[in-house]
């Protein structure tokens, strides 16, 4: 009797609290005449935006488990470290610089009620209307900031942190702590921002459908190109401004490895990756009411278990061996590979996107180990160079059943061009592609190795610790203590 006695004072405690606030919310939403279907709908595609940025900033540990594992023990302190800070200096430079430089002149239909130019007018600073090159000018640190503005910038901070830490796997176990830190603040200030912008943020890449008839324009769903390429060349840039590790090459030029300390720590980052790519690619539709993110979390699924399969096949019919860096690696290359199509293909082409992504990652590593490119986790063949073939792959793998009339585009008639590549008979997307390609190879390459050599003969020494600590050591010289008291 006293319990249920209990149970009728809690369910009247509820209903008494809830109904008033189910009559004080239709009241407002009466007075202020919104559908409360689609108040509704804004919400819940809110929450999806917000769940799927928290998803990519888990990402990071992902990133810190691979990189420490699979460099030495000796700096797994630095290491770890990095990819720590990474987070809160790339945030910053974001945060005061970075985000309306490169979102001032964005606009996305009203999903999530961001359905104006977040700058209120979307003029630029440079160029005639909102095809220019650089935007500014709206207020989001401020008390008028909106949720909907509030949460674009989280999701978008978290795919900056990506192309921030990028650099930090092939830079790594010879790096200044001090000029990393540079780094950071610069690459969330002004690298990333920059394609960010051109692409993204309603810049002249995204218009050259209108400007050049190519297709609909530059489209990267999620990011192969606007955070795994453009992170990339800045990973290749940094490697050969370092130079190789001390030990990595024979006078002769043969490369020789130097094995990670903790491979299950490097697998374990793969699956920490693997879940966080869900918020990545699915959350990117916006809209947990555009139930395309069903498809795109299933295309990203395939692309990484392929990748993993094919790359376990792969590297053991080259050394023999189903070496366990490479299984990470191919699972990896799946996954950055499909980021930017995965909304715009069927799941065929998704597996077939995974597996040939392996198969570069592999032969693009033993490339860069010839030409004498250090790269102790293969940031630059995972993401660089299978950050390039996703975006291609777009214009050669989209189907046309989503995507048509992307960056608003229309034709003469007014009616969405479709976005269909290669295989289904258009070669104007591939065109658009190629030429965010070319850019990214060209003004970002050239932009990030600029920065890193200007850094490197500005800094006393250079942007690389001596030969006697990088021998002994970085995680006692440059962090004050080592990773294990061992």
């Amino acid at each position: 009797m006293r319990s249920r006695s209990a149970l009728r004072y809690v369910v009247g405690a509820l209903v008494g609290a809830i109904v008033p606030a189910l009559v004080i919310t239709g009241q407002a939403w009466a007075q202020e005449e919104v559908d409360p279907v689609v108040a509704l709908g804004e919400a819940t595609n809110l929450l999806w935006v917000v769940i799927g940025a928290i998803l990519v900033i888990f990402m990071q540990a992902g990133f810190a488990l691979v990189e420490t594992g699979f460099t030495q023990k000796k700096n797994a302190a630095e290491v770890m470290s990095m990819n720590f800070a990474i987070f809160g200096l790339g945030f910053v430079g974001f945060l005061f610089v970075g985000f309306p430089l490169a979102f001032g002149g964005f606009s996305y239909p009203g999903y999530f009620g961001l359905d104006v130019a977040m700058n209120g007018d979307g003029l630029p600073l440079i160029g005639g209307d909102t095809t220019g090159l650089l935007f500014w000018g709206y207020d989001h640190l401020g008390s008028a900031a909106s949720p909907a503005l509030l949460a674009f910038f989280l999701y978008m901070v978290a795919f900056m942190d990506t192309v921030a830490t990028i650099p930090t796997g092939s830079m790594a176990e010879r790096w200044k702590w001090s000029s990393f830190v540079i780094w950071g603040l610069f690459c969330g200030a002004i690298y990333y921002p920059l394609f960010a912008a051109w692409t993204w943020g309603g810049g002249w890449l995204g218009k050259t459908w209108d400007t050049m008839g190519l297709g609909v324009g530059y489209v990267d769903f999620a990011g192969s190109g606007v955070v795994h390429a453009v992170g990339g060349v800045a990973a290749l840039a940094g490697a050969i401004v370092l130079g190789p590790r001390i030990g990595k090459f024979d006078p002769d030029g043969t490369p020789k490895a130097i094995p990670g300390h903790n491979i299950p720590m490097a697998i374990t980052g793969c699956f920490i990756l693997l879940f966080g790519w869900f918020g990545f690619n699915a959350a990117s539709t916006f809209a947990a009411t555009d139930v395309q993110f069903a498809t795109v979390a299933t295309n990203t699924a395939i692309a990484a278990a392929v990748g993993a399969t094919v790359a376990m096949f792969h590297i053991t019919k080259r050394t023999g061996k189903p070496d366990p860096g490479m299984l990470v690696n191919g699972m990896l290359a799946g996954l950055v590979a499909i980021t930017a199509p995965c909304a715009f293909v069927s799941p065929w082409a998704a597996a077939v996107i995974g597996g040939v992504a392996a198969v570069i990652a592999i032969e693009a590593v033993f490339l860069l180990e010839r030409t004498g490119i250090d790269d102790p986790v293969g940031a630059v063949a995972v993401h660089g160079v299978c950050g390039t073939f996703g975006v291609i792959a777009v214009g050669l793998f989209a189907n046309g059943v989503y995507g048509n009339g992307w960056n608003l585009a229309v034709d003469d008639a007014g009616e969405p061009i479709p976005l269909k590549g290669v295989f289904y008979g258009e070669f104007g997307q591939l065109g658009a592609q190629l030429v965010g390609v070319v850019v990214i190879w060209t003004v970002i390459l050239g932009i990030a190795f600029a920065f890193f050599k200007i850094q490197n003969t500005l800094t006393q020494g250079g942007i690389r610790v001596s030969e006697e600590i990088e021998i002994g050591g970085l995680d006692i010289p440059e962090m004050g203590v080592a990773a294990y008291n061992d």
